[in-house]
């Protein structure tokens, strides 16, 4: 039985999952203070509310030791404002981590006790082995089956650490964060290159076994916006973009050319104003970091410290939920017509599955009983547009713990249920993502759908009386005697094209 069923009663939370109480992480970081409310704590983690302020709080710390005074005013000032939206949200638990910047200023005490007034919560502040092993908690958190080296770079500081078999090792903090080398180096790109170079000699980490590397923080991101632009890539999600390392290298030094002659680096169009002077020097880092480490890969996570912390506050059973499958059942919850619809869908295409000789490996029965709890998640929409609706919010979703081809799979079963066969979404492009092999199983699902909502209405207990059979090459679609008001052209029609699909010339109809 899904644990989601029912909605909040409260009018204040129309839309949210029942007896969900908000939990927020305020993250106070070198260069950012930002400020996300999640719907709950869980381990599928969807933000009710999310937004930064630039206060540089790590500009010129190197330097003379302390915080500039008018950074923490720009702080407190937005962490006013950031207490006010959790009061607003009926925020149940506020955890407030601080980084680099704060742990490393003589003046942070006074900054610490005014946050814990504003907030009525105490700060954490974080020592940089303790922002490694949280880095290495969010690339867990959104990407459950990462194996290899874990890079968060702040304002203020790198932290690596290195994952196998879902256990991080003892993490390190390197004096590399944007702000810092921005400083140190004199606002030269190049310089800082060389500095990183210098300081990640010390690494443990990057002994040049290759293997996967993941990128976590703002800038990191901006360099993977920018890679995704200039590839005319389809889909503008960071969340687990993988792409070779070879490349990445080549875009990073290119910035760093580019800012050397005092021209703009491509892409920098499309970087925000906060960000666009900070890319090169994270380019700079990403170079000598790859140097060093031999990598092959490199993956990105838009999950971080923050969802690392309340990712080690679950307990081991909560741990091991899919995160995928958690937001598809919530999704089914809040927007389905019945969420036991889909138990009952599971179970009919699995039948079908097995009686048209089709195996599956695990990843392809997990993302078959996602998409079977995505399936009418678009009802509510006009008939001419539910099927664009539908792709879109499974492929620019905040789901985690699927890659960009699952995105694509998971969006092109619901373009087939929704809108045929022959289907024309404007996301081509984005459903090629998938692949061939799983473009084609994502059609059959899809047709598979189209079979089975006429007959269901969207409502359980009719699916589990029906099944499937090949008998002397005809696919048949047998109904039980009570229902066999079902059969109609309407119907058989479907059936038709699903066997299409699958290479079968002929099908029926079968009552009794």
């Amino acid at each position: 039985m899904n644990q989601y069923w029912g909605v909040d009663a409260d009018p204040t939370a129309q839309g949210r999952l029942k007896g969900a109480r908000p939990v927020a992480v305020l993250d106070i970081g070198s260069n950012s203070v930002r400020l996300v409310v999640y719907e709950r704590h869980a381990r599928s983690l969807t933000p009710l509310y999310n937004e930064k302020t630039a206060c540089a709080l790590g500009r010129g710390l190197a330097q003379t030791g302390k915080i500039a005074y008018e950074n923490i005013d720009r702080a407190l000032t937005a962490i006013q404002r950031f207490a006010l939206v959790s009061k607003l949200m009926r925020v149940g638990t506020t955890h407030i981590l601080a980084t680099s910047a704060v742990r490393e200023a003589s003046n942070s005490k006074a900054f610490v006790d005014a946050v814990e007034e504003i907030m009525g919560a105490k700060v954490t502040v974080l020592s940089g082995a303790e922002e490694a092993h949280f880095a290495a908690l969010g690339a867990l958190s959104g990407m459950p089956g990462f194996d290899g080296v874990v890079g968060d770079l702040g304002g203020g500081s790198l932290e690596l650490s290195s994952i196998a078999g879902g256990t991080d090792s003892t993490g390190e903090t390197h004096e590399l964060g944007v702000i810092r080398l921005q400083d140190d180096s004199g606002v030269s790109p190049s310089k800082a290159q060389a500095l990183a170079g210098k300081r990640l000699k010390k690494s443990r980490l990057l002994g040049g076994a290759g293997g996967s590397f993941c990128a976590i923080g703002g800038t990191w991101r901006s360099l993977a916006k920018v890679h995704q632009v200039l590839r005319d890539y389809p889909l503008h999600m960071v969340q687990n973009y993988a792409i070779k390392a070879a490349d990445m290298l080549k875009l990073c030094e290119d910035i760093v050319a580019a800012t050397a002659t005092g021209k703009p680096y491509a892409g920098s169009e499309h970087v925000s104003s906060g960000r666009r002077d900070l890319v090169p020097y994270g380019a700079a880092v990403m170079i000598e970091v790859l140097k060093a480490g031999k990598f092959e890969t490199v993956v990105f996570s838009a999950l971080g410290v923050r969802e690392g912390y309340l990712y080690g506050l679950l307990d081991d059973t909560e741990r091991a939920v899919d995160p995928l499958m958690q937001m598809a059942e919530q999704m089914s919850v809040l927007r389905s017509r019945s969420p036991a619809h889909a138990e009952d869908l599971i179970d009919f295409t699995a039948e079908l599955l097995t009686t048209i000789g089709i195996t599956e490996t695990a990843e392809e029965t997990r993302l078959r009983k996602v998409a079977c709890y995505l399936a009418d998640i678009g009802w509510r929409g006009h008939p001419d547009y539910r099927g664009e609706q539908a792709v879109d919010m499974v492929a620019y979703g905040s789901a985690t713990g699927v890659d960009h081809a699952g995105r694509a799979f998971l969006a092109e079963v619901l373009a087939v249920r929704y809108m045929g066969l022959k289907q024309k979404s404007m996301s081509q492009s984005l459903l090629a993502l998938s692949g061939p092999t799983m473009s084609a199983r994502a059609r059959l699902l899809g047709a598979a759908f189209r079979v089975a909502y006429p007959m269901s209405a969207a409502m359980p207990g009719v699916l589990p009386r029906v099944g499937f059979v090949i008998d002397k090459g005809i696919l048949k679609l047998h109904l039980p005697a009570d229902l066999a008001f079902l059969d109609g052209e309407h119907l058989r029609g479907r059936l038709d094209q699903l066997a299409g699909v699958v290479g079968i010339k002929l099908t029926d109809v079968v009552a009794g």
